[in-house]
């Protein structure tokens, strides 16, 4: 480009924006303006699955808690404030699946609606507004790059009518110092250097006036690539401003400290811990498991017929929702239901332990303490039994198991649809029968 533009000649980068084809770096724009837009929908969508995974790992994580702390021993304000943690959990896990919500169905749709809208794909590939972009360029660019070429075309002429020049110069130069030079040759160079010199001058002469009408062309291009470059510009700050919007929303979003919700959460959480009583606990205790229990004292009892018999399970959970429980009556009003075990029945049938009743006594020596292992009466049915469904033992004398474990079943079904069985293990106790099925 002619220095005549500025008044004087400055060392500027060959990479100038106002150089030919260099307007290319600007059309790219639109095309890196659509990568984004998907590059960012990728970033929320990625967000979006780290939100759900969390969430999906909390909601696991109180289930499971839940699970132990209401079979475990904990008890009374302190456990409840255990669970609220398991509370918290679950309630920040609906708090993060909603910013998951809120990520796919507003952020995203909105970024992936405005890309749509404002890019618009071609039937040959690339977008419509890349090629508007190109073509509004190369307009602009075209007159002023039409002289430019000939300006270099003339510059290219001069250059080459310069070297002649010094050529013939140099040729006619080194003939006057030869001795026996020739009078007609050191003519004929003199002849051809001033033709060069002539040829010098006549293209210096076009290439400074190529240069001018060159210079003259420049301000219009200037203002014409303005203009194209100025459309784009306000394309891309469209982009911008629609990105620091969405951002800003998608915060918004991921910002629970701000939502009420996860306010109240953490207010519920703080008030249950501060609710433990160490006192209220320890007499919950003390009247449900200690020495605040009632007790059903041993009192004189005439003999019966009924008592030589063994209670039936029907039996047993009978009585105990009429209130007799294996230590006494139960109390009313209670917080929990107090636990039984299977010492109860023989307070019923046995106010005696005399030798003469040890065989209708459960925990006989024969038994080992375990009420399944007592000598049967009559030949026990052994049957191989598969489980169908996990079952977790409820009391003292029921087996556990999961289903596929096999194990044997030792005694037909009872009415209420109890069976005895043998873990493979050795242990004996009562089980579901509607749990099990035979082994053929």
């Amino acid at each position: 480009m002619s220095g005549s533009m500025d008044g004087s000649m400055i060392d500027v980068s060959s990479d100038s924006f106002w150089e030919v084809g260099n307007y290319k770096r600007t059309v790219k724009r639109v095309d890196d303006g659509h990568r984004l837009c998907s590059d960012l929908m990728n970033c929320l969508h990625e967000r979006a699955r780290i939100e759900k995974s969390y969430a999906q790992q909390l909601t696991e994580w109180g289930k499971r808690w839940r699970q132990l702390i209401d079979k475990g021993p904990q008890y009374g304000t302190l456990e409840s404030a255990w669970s609220a943690l398991c509370t918290e959990a679950e309630k920040v896990s609906e708090l993060h699946m909603e910013v998951k919500a809120a990520l796919m169905g507003e952020d995203y749709e909105k970024l992936k609606n405005w890309q749509r809208d404002a890019y618009h794909k071609q039937m040959i590939g690339g977008f419509k507004e890349t090629k508007e972009a190109d073509d509004g360029f190369r307009k602009a660019q075209k007159p002023w790059a039409k002289k430019l070429k000939e300006v270099e075309t003339m510059k290219k002429t001069y250059h080459s009518a310069c070297k002649e020049e010094k050529l013939a110069a140099s040729r006619e130069t080194n003939s006057k110092l030869e001795s026996n030079n020739n009078p007609e040759a050191q003519k004929k160079l003199q002849e051809k250097l001033e033709k060069c010199q002539q040829e010098a001058q006549k293209t210096k002469e076009r290439y400074e006036k190529s240069l001018e009408e060159l210079d003259k062309l420049t301000p219009q291009y200037m203002e014409n690539m303005e203009q194209v470059f100025e459309q784009w510009q306000q394309f891309e700050d469209k982009r911008i401003c629609f990105f620091k919007d969405l951002i800003l929303e998608v915060k918004q979003h991921l910002d629970l400290s701000t939502n009420h919700k996860f306010q109240t959460v953490y207010h519920t959480l703080e008030d249950t811990i501060s609710a433990i009583d160490a006192e209220d606990d320890l007499k919950w205790f003390r009247s449900n498991h200690g020495p605040g229990m009632p007790m059903n004292w041993p009192q004189f009892e005439d003999w019966s017929i009924d008592l030589n018999r063994t209670l039936s399970r029907r039996e047993t959970k009978k009585r105990s929702s009429e209130g007799v429980t294996l230590t006494g009556i139960s109390q009313t009003g209670s917080d929990q239901p107090v636990k039984t075990s299977s010492s109860a029945s023989s307070t019923e049938k046995t106010p005696d332990w005399s030798d003469e009743d040890t065989t209708a006594n459960p925990f006989s020596p024969n038994g080992n303490g375990n009420p399944f292992e007592e000598e049967p009466s009559s030949p026990v049915i052994s049957v191989s039994v598969r489980a169908l469904y996990d079952y977790e033992g409820q009391e003292q004398d029921e087996l556990s198991f999961k289903a596929g474990d096999e194990f044997t079943k030792i005694g037909e079904e009872d009415d209420q649809g109890w069976c005895k069985g043998r873990l493979k293990d050795g242990k004996m106790g009562l089980y579901p029968a509607n749990y099990v099925e035979d082994i053929q």
